[in-house]
């Protein structure tokens, strides 16, 4: 049985592992120690209630139940743009007329926003290439709406989840090579290290002050605007079944499209129910998603369970993965 489970210090090599295989572009999981301790701690204390809400930041770990291996990882924040800008671009029409020649012309350009601060995000979704398979990714995606639901007043009312854009099979980023190189004039890890463990002053100093024509720029970087990654269009499905809808915001490195919707929309987060925890025999009931009741002791399985009136029925075996009890309240997504 897979669980999933907080994160803490002691997860540091299994994240370090993750972040490797992350690969290019994966902006939140960089191979940097200082950056992933430092998340850690901070899982540690957000999972605690040590820090303020809005700046808590939960990361979730796939955990084999039976080996104890992490399998995948996935993270909530609470809060963006709060201590520094959250910044994005957004793609806009400008239209254009001329009455004297008769004609009208609507032109797309990208401009600089800083749209969502204090909005809450989702993200850092990744699994071993090996786990994409059978409902890991899905128990791990839906478990941070589990977490959010059992306590929405931690969590803002709009909801973001950026995907990573378009890297071509030799790994070179074709948006990042014609745009976003010409202002930070850095190689493209140096400054997606530099977005994930510095404070970002660097992207208020260098980035574009002015609309970028989408026209005005080659084909293959044109062509790469809102388009996710290859290895991103199963989460972005994920996203969508949720209500989750492109926004029309991009990231300001790789293009990636920003997905939102209201926090109460999420479809996870409205159909989950409370129901109090009976033991009952070891296979009965549908399979459903499952978490336990308390942030603190947050964990997450999919299992059978039998919904009787206000209770679920679940297996012991189940109960022991969740470290609840008979009598014990969980939340229910059939």
């Amino acid at each position: 049985m897979l669980v999933v489970r907080p994160a803490g210090p002691s997860d540091f090599d299994a994240l370090m592992e993750l972040a490797v295989l992350s690969g290019r572009g994966f902006t939140s999981l960089p191979e940097d120690e200082p950056t992933l301790r430092e998340r850690l701690e901070l899982s540690k204390a957000s999972f605690g209630a040590e820090v303020a809400a809005p700046e808590s930041w939960y990361t979730l770990m796939l955990e084999d139940a039976e080996t104890g291996a992490v399998e995948g990882v996935a993270g909530v924040k609470a809060g963006v743009g709060l201590k520094r800008p959250h910044f994005s671009l957004r793609v806009v029409t400008l239209a254009q007329s001329s009455p004297t020649l008769g004609k009208r012309f609507d032109h797309q350009a990208l401009v600089l926003v800083n749209e969502c601060a204090g909005w809450s995000e989702v993200g850092s979704l990744f699994l071993r290439p090996e786990k994409r398979k059978g409902g890991a990714g899905r128990l791990l995606a839906q478990s941070r709406y589990m977490l959010i639901g059992l306590e929405p007043e931690r969590f803002a009312e709009m909801v973001l989840a950026e995907l990573r854009g378009w890297f071509d099979e030799d790994g070179s980023c074709p948006f990042w090579d014609h745009v976003a190189e010409r202002f930070f004039r850095l190689p493209f890890d140096e400054a997606d290290l530099m977005s994930a463990s510095t404070n970002g002053q660097f992207i208020l100093d260098l980035a574009p002050r002015h609309p970028i024509y989408a026209d005005l720029l080659p084909a293959s970087a044109r062509e790469t605007i809102g388009r996710v990654h290859r290895d991103g269009e199963a989460a972005r499905a994920m996203l969508e079944r949720e209500g989750f809808r492109y926004s029309g915001l991009v990231d300001l490195f790789d293009a990636g499209p920003t997905m939102t919707c209201p926090r109460d929309d999420i479809r996870t987060v409205k159909e989950a129910r409370r129901l109090t925890v009976r033991l009952g025999e070891d296979t009965f009931g549908e399979e459903a998603l499952v978490s336990s009741g308390e942030i603190a002791r947050f964990r997450s399985v999919r299992a059978p369970v039998l919904i009787d009136g206000e209770a679920a029925v679940i297996s012991k075996a189940a109960a022991q993965v969740l470290q609840v009890g008979e009598g014990e309240v969980v939340r229910v997504k059939a």
